[in-house]
């Protein structure tokens, strides 16, 4: 027979048994697919796994994607840390749909660019980057100095261009209706110049790593892309280059957002530390070709070459993003009905 004792310590055994393990915090991260999420990985998630003992949960998209699904949640987004880009992210912020950082938590602070905040801090630009001319420099042997050398009819069938839902296929739209006496108030001259171009294209892309085997099997010999998916991929093998335009590179800020009603506001907030941190930026610097916003990183040589220092830097265009996000849902309108139809 189980004596009275015997039996009240097996039940607490079995309840002991029985009581799950604690499991760890977990934070869901929306940011961008192929190399950029693998370096992610590597440079930002590991170190915040490690310190926090949190688990990242990435859902992956591009930035039309990532907001439309924090619109979509209201005030019950589906992310506690979305990668946007600026225009996106200002218009969120002006929908009421962000919440404001609390720099006051971030140790890194002191030493990000002043500029790289949003209005309120509404947003961080964690890294710089443009959208610039990508090239297979065995087929193209004098490397292009404008956005018109992508009208050249030598290019037809042999090019690809960015859908207007990426950064890149807007960005190509914004600069040549600049170049053809457009503002972001008309964007008529650009809309029919590209109504044109579309014909010419293998593809609209709608994931930047789309490109690369495009570039590997020789389909496509020139594309608007971006200097570090380039730099990444070249690391791997291919045979790329990139061309910075005489009239400017479209400059790119990459923006860290904290959705209203994130479940863990404050395990965000480490997150985007680790990011802004000297280790996280100068990791990301080398192995993504990123523009580092972190005073404290020195670049190598090799990435210096790449991303937008110096005279690219000082020529970079960076659209009003206000109006650009107020004009961006009536340009994809268009866009379906002018150019893709």
């Amino acid at each position: 027979m189980i004596g009275p004792r015997i039996a009240a310590a097996m039940v607490a055994g079995m309840a002991l048994l029985a009581t799950p393990a604690v499991q760890a915090q977990q934070l869901v991260v929306a940011t961008y697919g192929g190399s950029f999420a693998d370096d992610t990985k590597s440079c930002h998630i590991q170190a915040f796994e490690k310190a926090t003992g949190a688990k990242v949960v990435l859902q992956l998209g591009n930035s039309v994607q990532i907001a439309a699904a924090i619109r979509a949640g209201g005030g019950t987004p589906p992310y506690d840390i979305g990668y946007l880009d600026d225009s996106l992210a200002t218009q969120l912020n002006g929908e009421g749909l962000i919440a404001p950082i609390d720099t006051g938590k971030l140790a890194n602070y002191p030493d990000i660019a002043k500029q790289a905040w949003g209005p309120g801090n509404s947003y961080v630009n964690f890294m710089t980057a443009a959208t610039v001319i990508a090239y297979n420099p065995d087929v193209v042997k004098t490397p292009p100095t404008s956005w018109n050398d992508l009208f050249d009819p030598k290019y037809a069938g042999r090019m690809a261009l960015g859908d207007i839902t990426g950064t890149s296929g807007l960005h190509f739209l914004l600069a040549v209706n600049r170049m053809r006496g457009g503002t972001l108030d008309n964007m008529d001259p650009g809309l029919a110049a590209l109504k044109g171009l579309v014909k010419n294209t293998v593809t609209l892309y709608t994931q930047a790593d789309q490109l690369i085997s495009l570039f590997q099997r020789g389909e496509v010999v020139i594309a608007p892309w971006y200097p570090d998916r380039a730099g990444s991929a070249a690391d791997k093998g291919l045979k790329i280059a990139v061309a910075y335009p005489q009239e400017g590179a479209v400059g790119i800020k990459p923006t860290l957002v904290i959705p209203k009603g994130a479940k863990d506001a404050d395990l965000a907030l480490k997150y985007i530390d680790t990011v802004l941190s000297v280790d996280g930026q100068s990791c990301f610097a080398e192995k993504k070709y990123a523009g580092p916003v972190n005073a404290k990183v020195k670049l190598s040589d090799k990435v210096a070459k790449l991303v937008p220092v110096g005279e690219t830097y000082e020529r970079l265009w960076y659209p009003d993003p206000a109006a650009v996000a107020a004009h961006l849902p009536e340009w994809q309108r268009r866009w379906q009905r002018e150019v893709t139809r």
